[in-house]
């Protein structure tokens, strides 16, 4: 098929395989040059280990896991609180949650208008239909993780909708900063319309909860004008901890443009210096070549 479009065979191939062990064969085959991967932090690990440790190692590029922290601000909360809080829950029910931008933390003052927030991210969020998630390994994998995270102490259960087989429901658990703070487990993603709602208590939370971060893909801030001294504060962190940094929007959308940084610090991904989405993404599968003082005949057409 490859052979009528004009194209080379070698542009697209495809090997099927339901264990780790069809990975692990093809990035240890000596002609394959670099790896491209998106996946669990445990899977994208073995098989970077396994790139470095070639007799000739190989880049690769891995996207193994973000949380994608949303901060709202108070002045936010207090003057468009729920129209933050139906487009989260918009953003963290889109593809059942198995976006890699998936909002899975949120920041928001305790008080009045964070139980609002709560209460209106709450009802939109029961109004959810049930999503069919990629495998039913991934479905069960949700499902425990959700378990897992209601089970921690100190985390109270805002909404578990149940389901079964194949399908998923949002599942909202609620916490203070300093639970959040002292386990790590609620900082790890967990790929489904899952997210930890973190009750901070003040900028002072929000600036320890930032500085706590592992790499991510996005880091988001809801603010009015209001809240812009506060995020100064935020954004030299935050642009230590993520590949993209937003305001009053969400980062489920993507576009592809030459702006877009779609990488992060580890373990967003493996190399904070490429992008996998936009322009500069195809900068990942080409290696530089200096030509110095070669004759015009010499060099190659694109010189």
């Amino acid at each position: 098929a490859l052979e009528s479009t004009g194209m080379h065979p070698g542009v697209f191939s495809l090997v099927q395989g339901g264990s780790r062990a069809v990975g692990q064969a093809l990035v240890t085959h000596p002609l394959i040059r670099g790896v491209g991967f998106t996946g669990s932090l445990p899977a994208g690990r073995a098989l970077f280990d396994l790139c470095t440790a070639r007799a000739d190692p190989i880049p690769f590029f891995g996207e193994l896991g973000s949380v994608n922290p949303v901060f709202v601000l108070p002045h936010a909360a207090a003057r468009k609180g729920e129209d933050i809080a139906a487009g989260w829950a918009g953003s963290l029910t889109m593809g059942a949650g198995q976006f890699c931008t998936n909002p899975g933390v949120l920041v928001i003052d305790a008080g009045p208008d964070g139980d609002a927030f709560v209460a209106t991210a709450k009802a939109a969020l029961s109004a959810a239909a049930p999503q069919t998630m990629l495998t039913p390994g991934i479905a069960e994998a949700y499902r425990s993780a959700t378990q897992r995270m209601l089970g921690i102490s100190g985390v109270h259960e805002v909404l578990n909708a149940q389901c079964d087989g194949r399908s998923a429901m949002p599942v909202i658990v609620e916490t203070k900063a300093e639970t959040w703070l002292a386990e790590a487990d609620l900082g790890h993603e967990v790929f489904g319309p899952f997210a930890v709602i973190v009750r901070s208590r003040g900028i002072e939370d929000m600036i320890a909860i930032a500085k706590s971060l592992q790499g991510q893909l996005t880091i988001t801030f809801q603010m009015n004008d209001d809240d812009s001294e506060n995020v100064a504060l935020l954004v030299p962190i935050a642009e230590r901890k993520a590949g993209r940094l937003l305001v009053n929007g969400f980062p489920t959308g993507v576009e592809v443009a030459p702006s877009m940084v779609h990488g992060g610090p580890y373990p967003a991904s493996t190399n904070f210096g490429a992008t996998s989405v936009g322009t500069l993404a195809i900068r990942r599968w080409l290696r530089p070549v200096c030509y110095q003082n070669m004759p015009d005949a010499l060099c190659p057409d694109p010189i």
